[in-house]
């Protein structure tokens, strides 16, 4: 057997799974994030008028408490600066 198994059927192939992967390290590296934190990031389309086709969400779970960011963009398309713009919306005011 050579290399490992490759989904046919996986949207985008692995260039998703890395940049999901890519994401998650960056959003532990703004918010130093310990390591028993979860951060879990989906794209999801919606068909809602008005309505971004693609939204890429951040869950940050900590014990109790979730923080969910919102960024109005497929997931390979997201940056660093949108996830750091994403939080400090997500914040608030100051």
């Amino acid at each position: 057997m050579s290399g490992a198994f490759v989904n046919p059927l996986a949207r985008n192939g692995p260039s998703v799974i890395s940049h999901a992967r890519g994401i998650k390290s960056w959003t532990r590296e703004m918010l130093k994030l310990p390591d028993e934190a979860v951060v879990s990031v989906s794209e999801l389309a919606c068909h809602v008028a008005g309505c971004p086709p693609k939204e890429t969400m951040i869950l940050v779970m900590q014990g109790v408490e979730t923080i969910q960011a919102s960024i109005h963009k497929a997931l390979q398309d997201v940056t660093q600066d949108d996830i750091a713009q994403a939080f400090a919306a997500e914040a608030g005011p100051d």
